[in-house]
């Protein structure tokens, strides 16, 4: 009898620990993207913005910042660098800033892309935030606008050019 009433205290610990887990591995920094979704062209430069919390306790260092993103990519972080604070003490924010653009090289497959961008302060992440690149082309109703246009342009090119006069000679 005496095994069946410690089992609720041994499963109600189990529990406790695997919940506490989580919770210490926390990052005490939290970025939020404006736009963590975003669509380009080959060729064409996408820009992120966003800000950065400081959700945990005390003073956390912002040392630099690293990129997890495949594809033919140029990253540059010029934003973040320039732009965010070194330190943030508990509860303070960045403010909305510019953290760094993505170029999509030229030949770049079509596809969605995810990435990850992290705050370091100098050894560990403390701080990440998701986004995703989607390489797209034109989509075909944006071809046959610009085709219509130019056609237009032609006509009326045409409708005002002088018409031609013919002389007859008696």
């Amino acid at each position: 009898m005496k095994s069946l009433n410690s089992f609720p205290v041994l499963s109600l610990t189990i529990v406790a620990l695997l919940l506490m887990g989580p919770a210490a591995k926390a990052d005490p920094l939290t970025i939020t993207l404006d736009s963590p979704f975003q669509s380009g062209l080959a060729g064409q430069t996408l820009d992120f913005t966003g800000s950065i919390v400081n959700t945990g306790g005390g003073l956390v260092n912002l040392g630099g910042d690293s990129f997890t993103l495949t594809g033919t990519f140029t990253i540059d972080d010029t934003g973040y660098l320039t732009n965010a604070p070194f330190t943030l003490d508990t509860s303070q924010t960045s403010g909305d800033i510019d953290l760094f653009t993505i170029a999509i090289a030229p030949g770049t497959a079509l596809g969605l892309y995810e990435g990850v961008f992290d705050i370091t302060d100098g050894s560990n992440i403390v701080g990440e935030a998701a986004f995703d690149v989607d390489v797209t082309t034109p989509e075909p109703g944006t071809f046959l606008l610009l085709g219509t246009g130019l056609l237009l342009l032609a006509g009326f090119i045409r409708w005002r050019l002088p018409k031609p006069t013919s002389t007859t000679t008696a």
